[in-house]
């Protein structure tokens, strides 16, 4: 039987809208590089949604910041502070919720269904918080260390 040569990830999404970016993975971070196979399911996940949560924010104007909307539930929206994986298959996202109270969802990856929204930032904040940059840094940063 012939050996099968791990595959890089692609992506691919075609928009109406000619003035929304698709996925943009060129380039991956380092950690992203390295086939599928080789990870767990928790971090291939996590690696994926950081990708997804960096291009999201990349659109939004200076008022907006990321957040994620809860499906089958009437838990509303957390803004997204954090996320991180416990392997084998656990994704969990830190934040808050609409009231600023602090919230946490832990999440199997066979049940991850993730909304990503744009909530007005805080009144009080100066700027609005990215993350999507800083975590894709933080793979890159792991990948090397």
């Amino acid at each position: 039987m012939a050996e099968q040569t791990p595959q890089v990830p692609c992506v691919r999404a075609v928009h109406a809208d000619p003035n929304c970016r698709s996925l943009d993975i060129d380039p991956l971070p380092k950690s992203a590089r390295r086939p599928a196979e080789t990870k767990s399911p928790a971090k291939w996940a996590y690696e994926r949604l950081i990708l997804y949560i960096k291009n999201f924010e990349e659109q939004l104007d200076g008022d907006h910041e990321i957040a994620m909307g809860f499906t089958g539930s009437s838990a509303g929206v957390l803004r997204i502070e954090g996320i991180g994986y416990f392997d084998p298959d656990i994704v969990t996202f830190y934040g808050s919720d609409a009231e600023g109270t602090r919230t946490q969802l832990i999440q199997h990856v066979s049940q991850l269904n993730v909304i990503l929204r744009a909530l007005q930032k805080q009144p009080e904040a100066v700027e609005a918080r990215r993350i999507g940059f800083r975590l894709a840094q933080e793979l890159d940063e792991n990948e090397a260390g």
